[in-house]
């Protein structure tokens, strides 16, 4: 498969696309839908040049939505990752996150950080195997420390941090 490019603001509604349907297979049609809504097109229109896009003949197999803090030089983040279910558990997630990084690291971020729910353990694994650390938070569940409503009200998060090297 050819190396990720940078995402385009055209590739928004096929992104949409994949979100709806790469998650149909946990998630009702309505649940997917709510999901892709974390996925405005304002992310592409702004953030394009640091978000990712793997395709291959049949087009787009998996996405990675990112950017650098604009308040500050240190920091980058990323907000979405999606992987075609085809493709899952075969390093392509790691690829994405590998380019960000070395892409970040270039534009002299040091540190990158990301977040997802507390439910979400295929993340939280992943995470931790890219070698994030997770961030205290104001409570632990489960052994996970939460930030209490950090989405809003009823919706606590897991907060992910990793250093960068160049």
């Amino acid at each position: 498969m050819p190396e990720p490019r940078r995402a385009h603001v055209s590739d928004h509604g096929t992104i949409v696309e994949c979100v709806q349907e790469w998650w149909g297979d946990s998630r009702t049609p309505a649940q997917a839908r709510e999901l892709s809504l974390l996925l405005p097109k304002l992310f592409l229109q702004f953030f394009s040049s640091t978000s990712l896009v793997l395709e291959d003949e049949t087009g787009i197999r998996a996405f990675l939505v990112g950017f650098h803090a604009p308040d500050n030089a240190t920091e980058a983040y990323i907000h979405f990752v999606g992987v075609d279910p085809d493709l899952r558990g075969q390093g392509t997630a790691r690829r994405l996150y590998t380019t960000f990084f070395q892409r970040a690291a270039e534009a002299g971020r040091t540190e990158v950080r990301a977040v997802t729910s507390p439910g979400n353990t295929g993340s939280i694994a992943f995470h931790r195997a890219m070698g994030f650390t997770l961030e205290t938070g104001d409570r632990v569940a489960d052994g996970l420390p939460l930030h209490s409503g950090y989405d809003g009200p009823g919706q606590d998060r897991v907060c992910f941090h990793r250093k960068l090297t160049r």
